[in-house]
């Protein structure tokens, strides 16, 4: 594979991408290991952490789902008060965290969280402005609409683009027989007025990013892509200009997409998944026309959580590939990608526990947390 990573045109790229009816690369259940990497347990006790997030003085800010933010710095870990409050139910609770891009001078730091009731809840942006030791006036900058009951699918990661929007990903709400305004929440995910099951692109403020993506007046504000069914990964490439999302499906089928401005990903009408309950496709099509396929599918329950480009020297092998985290495979998962964003292949790196989320440190290393009680931090070191 070259490792001789191009600046393509977007032009290019858009219309490589955009490609109809692909085949994806399906991803095999047993492949090569990856070989030359140890892995360093730097922090134990974590209450399910869910993300992290570098600050320009070498901190490592964690957020643990019941709520609780930490501070990992100077090989100390501490608790850092002020966090946004969270609803902590089911799958939700305090979630992703993204410092400002301009952080050194305005201190803020956003985060995606569940927030509301059991019984009518939402995925919600907030910020609050960091001092070093706790978080100043935190306030929510955007709910999803409308508010659904139970705790499946908030999501939600985000991902800053060069423009200094934000992009958040929003669930599609749950399961059947799960219902949001009287339709299966899943349907949501093609219904343009809901952010469910959607991308948002949000200013800094948390209003809708200008001008709109999508036409339609009856789009909901923000509305970047849809026909997705809960994204907890997602990463810029700033190798290739495009953003790169890890999405779970139901049993098998989850993907890795490429996300095209104003398109449609097909969920729950082009799909390779297929049902919890029943033996049976969710969808009758794996493809149709007008839908983006994605580039990579797992026919095996991977469930991804956690995505990042790599683009460090520690590992030069690695250099423009993609890494997945996976929960119930309990491995990380080396997408290796041409200089296009075509997939070349794959391997796997075994962690033995629940990824939740995997990101490039600025020392070029790579930096896992796991989904536990007692939850790691690990550091992915060469040999």
């Amino acid at each position: 594979m070259s490792r001789h990573i191009l600046i393509v045109p977007f032009f290019l790229l858009f219309l490589a991408a955009a490609q109809a009816g692909a085949e994806p690369y399906f991803s095999p259940e047993r492949t090569d290991s990856v070989q030359g990497v140890r892995a360093v347990t730097l922090l134990t006790g974590l209450d399910h952490p869910w993300s992290m997030a570098w600050l320009p003085d070498g901190g490592l800010l964690i957020t643990e789902r019941p709520g609780r933010m930490r501070l990992f710095k100077d090989g100390k870990s501490t608790v850092v008060p002020g966090a946004p409050a969270a609803l902590v139910y089911g799958q939700g609770g305090l979630l992703d965290i993204a410092p400002h891009p301009d952080f050194k001078k305005n201190r803020l730091v956003y985060f995606t969280l569940a927030t509301g009731t059991e019984s009518a809840n939402r995925t919600a942006l907030a910020r609050a402005r960091f001092d070093g030791e706790r978080f100043h006036d935190a306030e929510v900058l955007f709910a999803a609409s409308p508010a659904k009951s139970g705790g499946q699918h908030f999501g939600s990661r985000l991902a800053w683009l060069p423009d200094k929007t934000l992009v958040l990903s929003v669930g599609d709400g749950g399961n059947p027989p799960q219902r949001v305004d009287g339709m299966l929440a899943r349907d949501q995910a093609q219904n343009r007025a809901s952010h469910q099951g959607k991308l948002i692109r949000l200013k800094d403020d948390g209003a809708p990013a200008e001008p709109p993506t999508f036409a339609d007046p009856a789009a909901a504000p923000g509305l970047y892509t849809m026909g997705h069914r809960n994204i907890q990964g997602m990463a810029f490439d700033p190798l290739r200009g495009t953003l790169w999302v890890s999405e779970h499906a139901a049993r098998t089928g989850d993907e890795i997409n490429r996300i095209e401005p104003g398109r449609n990903y097909g969920w729950p009408k082009a799909s390779w998944s297929k049902e919890y309950t029943l033996p049976v496709d969710v969808a009758d099509h794996h493809s149709l026309p007008g839908m983006v396929d994605p580039v990579v599918v797992w026919k095996w329950r991977f469930a991804p959580s956690g995505l990042m480009v790599y683009t460090g020297d520690a590992f030069p092998a690695f250099r423009g590939d993609l890494l997945a985290g996976g929960l119930r495979s309990e491995t990380i998962r080396l997408i290796e990608l041409d200089e296009s964003g075509k997939v070349l292949g794959d391997k796997d790196l075994p962690m033995g526990q629940r990824v939740r989320d995997v990101r490039q440190g600025p020392d070029g290393l790579i930096y896992v947390l796991t989904d536990e009680d007692d939850g790691r931090l690990i550091r992915l070191e060469p040999r």
